[in-house]
């Protein structure tokens, strides 16, 4: 697709190729043809720092200048001491080598309601751009971080041909839905907007104290504020929320449900329906009876329940008989036909139940499935998924859910149908063959795609989430299954088993909080383009949110908002930048868990720069590597396109040392620049792991990661991207490490946290003795736990000892550096200088002959060398 030209507002399609960026470093930096990205397509699905990096609404307003131009306040990782033994301490030791442990700072975000706010100014004002002097309301220079926006630099080059470097480019990651405590500000009235433009007045605006109007930091209008601005000084102006605080969101609940009062356990009125495969083995079902009856036991008493069993027919299980398990049953062969549809839904049934009338009842259903009975392989039994959710749909949007209340009104905050399936759907609507060599298998597959995507359309305009958690080794057919989780906001999951990893994951997704109705609007300075946006959403149309007279938003539609998700923004320069600042304003307009109305925005500046080593220095290398990521992430749709994505990674090293790299004396090969020195690392993960490498078994799995990776947080983006390495020490402590295989130590316990994975591996050493190898494996197993204790999907949990077959999972996702030289070993791993010359030679022996390219070769064949460890 062609470049969108500068003064046009962003498609959701959009691509772009900026022309070759001329370098301004000295001469012995070697040139090199410009790096073209692969064409965008449209908007592709899928927690930025920790939560203790709050935007509080009480920050300070007048700090002095850091010099960077960034707020620095980030808190060191901390890990909380568990109960009782194993001792475990609280502050992981400081890694040997200069590896980062957390993320960069995050930048303020601003969120913009699409749909109708009433506008502030009135009629007696002109938005025309003002002419005198505005007194400025903040009186702040440097940039202020924010926890739901993340750039991937804290300032901005002012050249377009130095900025706009398609390699390593330019952007953020939004998490709009992201909870913190405490939150921003809170104002239960409209907000004042720009008459223009749309945006909303906020923290960087300059006032006139003496008219109350303010200027519009987007397209620089005046406007009125129905005289709430006027004051005797600007001091006195910070009692306004949007004036004193870069994050608020206005709240109005009165619309929808006059006089409600939000308390604990509302949240929890929406149903969620189990949608159960009945064609298990007699193993798989005794595990997802298990996980089951788990589950409902979690749930709050006043969560209602729906039950849906399927195979070759449908069973909904009818809860008004008190103590007695009965169903109503389905032909599946076909879509639930309208007759039957009303006879369930105006008859005497209940088919959602709270739990603490029906919990007894519910265990019984559980306990009643049985193993599927026939001799048929797995792949082939008839099951009739896509029929089965129809049901459940149909089943929430009807009356029967409150008849027992004699009330006929929708639950508040989204639905979720929670679908636990061993297997493809080969029977009834949005099936496919059983066997890949059936002859229609592409055309069938094909048409059974665009149904699962009407199937979730229509679950996501009735506010109904559908989860898809499949586990077993048969095959579930993830492309066609994929469509119906991601176009109605849920996820797709695969687990090895029905047992503790699934369960877990069930609990979490019935307990995700989830906004509906969401539209996401991105307003930017003149000088910025905002060029492709990756995330869980779509272009919004044009009549989903009001419009201003010269609106240049960027809109879009989401499926959800949780706080599991974020998009992934690419931005560009439109030309040479002469402001000091460029601005940023993003607001998410969306009905919460309570069904209030909430527009939250956050305003955000950067300042900009000629000098390009200031730019290098404001780099966040973990933000670029995850927005690299996902962009690359979203052309590798097959097992062949993650091939030719690996190749455009080492393009894209090779094109960033050609521009910012220096060329070594008397040498062809060029170093790369100290400013980004984890980032070929952190692509070298990206390249040989899980998402674009070959060491996941199916291409399923590949799938399914993918999608899960292009919508996810910043935090579990960085962590399934480049894995974390930590060592067991004495005492219960954990020391930090580069993820290389030199940290196998046989005397040694390892913790190595890969996002949706978490592996312990114990040396044959330390197993050995057996009170100090359990009392590890604790530890381990407590820290495992912490890491992963908030994330959905919830990892599994390995754990395995040196040389054992399973062991490789853990081997084959740490670099091989084992490979390199003794002075390169010693250069980036450090923490062998603590071992004695007996441990160091048995851990030589203790390797293996593998072709695997270790990071230095690799950079090696790129003819480059990677910076010095600092």
């Amino acid at each position: 697709m062609d470049t969108p030209p500068p003064q046009a507002p962003a498609r959701y399609s959009s691509s772009f190729s900026p022309p070759s960026v001329t370098t301004a470093l000295p001469e012995n930096r070697i040139n090199r043809p410009p790096f073209s990205s692969p064409p965008a397509t449209r908007l592709s699905p899928q927690r930025s720092l920790q939560d203790q990096l709050l935007l509080s609404s009480s920050r300070s307003i007048g700090s002095p200048d850091t010099g960077s131009g960034v707020l620095s306040s980030s808190p060191p990782t901390q890990f909380s001491t568990p109960p009782g033994p194993p001792i475990f301490s609280s502050p992981l030791r400081p890694a040997a080598v200069p590896f980062q442990t957390s993320p960069a700072s995050p930048q303020p975000v601003a969120f913009s309601s699409g749909s109708t706010l009433p506008t502030s100014s009135p009629p007696n004002f002109t938005n025309g751009t003002t002419q005198f002097p505005l007194q400025y309301t903040s009186g702040v220079e440097e940039t202020i971080e924010s926890p739901y926006v993340l750039f991937s630099a804290h300032k901005v080059l002012k050249r377009k041909k130095q900025a706009n470097v398609s390699s390593l480019g330019f952007g953020a990651l939004v998490t709009p839905g992201k909870e913190i405590n405490p939150g921003p500000q809170v104002v239960q009235r409209d907000a004042y907007r720009c008459q223009n433009c749309g945006a909303y007045s906020n923290f960087y605006s300059e006032v006139l104290i003496s008219s109350g109007q303010w200027q519009c930091v987007i397209c620089k209008k005046l406007n009125g504020s129905d005289g709430e601005y006027i004051a005797a000084s600007k001091e006195d102006l910070r009692h306004m929320p949007e004036l004193s605080s870069p994050a608020i969101d206005y709240v109005q609940s009165g619309n929808r449900r006059p006089g409600y009062v939000p308390v604990s356990d509302s949240r929890m009125s929406a149903p969620i329906f189990l949608v159960i495969d009945e064609c298990l083995d007699e193993a798989h079902l005794q595990h997802l009876q298990g996980s089951l009856h788990a589950f409902v036991d979690s749930l709050p008493q006043n969560m209602r329940i729906g039950i849906i069993t399927y195979g070759r027919t449908i069973s909904i299980y009818d809860f008004s008989e008190g103590s007695v398990a009965s169903a109503d049953v389905l032909p599946g062969g076909n879509s639930p036909s309208e007759e039957s549809l009303k006879t369930l839904i105006y008859g005497t049934g209940i088919y959602l139940s709270p739990m603490h009338a029906s919990l007894s009842v519910v265990h019984t259903i559980f306990s009643s499935l049985r193993p599927y009975r026939l001799n048929l392989p797995e792949a082939a039994r008839d099951r009739c998924l896509g029929a089965a959710v129809e049901a459940a749909m149909a089943i929430i949007q009807g009356p029967s859910a409150d008849m027992s209340r004699g009330i006929i009104k929708r639950p508040g905050g989204n639905c979720r149908i929670l679908v636990c399936a061993g297997g493809p759907n080969t029977y009834g609507p949005g099936s496919v063959p059983s066997s890949l060599s059936h002859p229609n298998y592409p055309y069938m597959e094909k048409t059974a795609m665009k149904w699962m995507e009407h199937l979730g359309q229509g679950a996501h305009r009735n506010n109904i989430i559908v989860d898809i958690l499949c586990a077993g080794t048969c095959p579930v057919r993830v492309p066609v299954l994929q469509p119906l989780a991601k176009s109605s906001g849920g996820v797709l999951l695969l687990h090895d088993d029905f047992g503790e990893a699934f369960g877990v994951n069930l609990q979490r997704a019935s307990m995700r909080a989830a906004g509906s109705h969401g539209l996401l609007e991105i307003r930017c300075s003149d000088d910025i383009l905002v060029t492709q946006v990756i995330g869980p959403g779509e272009e919004a149309p044009a009549d989903a949110h009001e419009t201003f007279k010269n609106d240049s938003s960027f809109c879009i539609q989401m499926h959800s908002v949780e706080e599991t998700q974020s998009f992934s923004l690419s931005m560009e320069t439109k030309g040479d930048i002469r402001n000091d600042y460029v601005y940023f304003q993003f607001a998410v307009r969306y009905w919460n868990v309570y069904q209030a109305d909430i527009s939250r925005v956050i305003t955000m500046r950067l300042p900009t720069v000629d000098s390009l080593s200031q730019y290098l220095g404001s780099i966040q290398e973990n933000v670029v590597a995850v927005l690299i990521a996902k962009r690359t992430l979203l052309h590798a749709k097959t097992a062949a396109d993650a091939i030719d994505m690996r190749i455009t990674v080492d393009e894209r090293i090779k094109d960033i040392a050609s521009r910012f790299g220096l060329l070594l004396p008397k040498s062809k090969l060029v170093r790369f620049p100290k400013e980004l020195s984890m980032l070929p690392e952190m692509l070298f993960h990206l390249r040989r792991g899980p998402l674009l490498g070959n060491i996941v078994g199916h291409e399923d799995e590949r799938s399914v990661l993918r999608n899960l990776f292009l919508n996810a947080s910043y935090e579990l983006s960085l962590r399934m991207l480049a894995p974390r390495c930590l060592m067991h020490r004495e005492g219960g402590t954990f020391e930090e490490l580069p993820a290389y295989d030199l940290s196998m130590q046989s005397n040694s316990a390892v913790v190595l946290d890969h996002g949706t994975d978490v592996f312990i591996w114990l040396g044959n050493e330390l197993t050995a003795e057996e009170g100090k190898s359990a009392a590890a494996l604790a530890a381990c197993r407590t820290l495992a736990e912490e890491l992963s204790e908030q994330r959905f999907p919830a990892p599994r949990i390995l754990s395995f000892k040196e040389g054992s077959s399973q062991a490789r999972y853990f081997v084959s996702r740490l670099i091989p550096a084992h490979k390199d030289p003794p002075y390169e070993q010693e250069a980036r791993f450090p923490q062998l200088h603590t071992l004695s010359a007996g441990q160091r030679a048995r851990l030589k022996a203790s390797f293996i002959h593998i072709d695997d390219q270790s990071f230095c070769e690799w950079m090696r064949s790129l003819k480059l060398v990677a910076p010095e460890p600092s």
